[in-house]
């Protein structure tokens, strides 16, 4: 299987989980793929791609580089189907404001509600999960 695009994320963060449906919802042709941070795979990624311990939400890989916080977000809308696209147009906006509001989401999303572990996946789901 070759693999586009990988988006680890935490797996604790019920936020987090239903960002990641929302991300397979709207990206028709399967180009992301997925691993929890706490997971082997998002674990040995981490490592491999050199990514600080101390980043803990949404990472994207592509291109053999890493991307965080609102880049990674806005990376991702540019290949979701409709309207979601547009989300895309603030990558013109300066990093240090778009990061200052995707921080204070960031902050917010484990008052939302921790999860003891991942919402079971679809067949069609797990087939975009890298495995343990």
């Amino acid at each position: 299987m070759k693999l586009n695009a990988i988006v680890l994320f935490d797996g604790e963060c019920l936020f987090c989980n239903k960002s990641v449906h929302f991300i397979m919802k709207h990206d028709p042709n399967a180009y992301f793929s997925f691993a929890s941070l706490q997971s082997s795979p998002g674990k040995n990624l981490k490592e491999h791609y050199n990514i600080p311990e101390s980043l803990d939400s949404l990472i994207l890989i592509e291109n053999n580089r890493y991307y965080d916080a609102s880049t990674a977000a806005l990376r991702i809308c540019k290949k979701l189907n409709g309207i979601y696209k547009l989300g895309a147009l603030f990558l013109v906006v300066p990093k240090p404001l778009r990061d200052a509001a995707y921080h204070i989401i960031a902050r917010r999303r484990h008052q939302i509600r921790k999860q003891e572990s991942c919402p079971i996946p679809t067949p069609e789901e797990k087939k975009r999960h890298l495995n343990s």
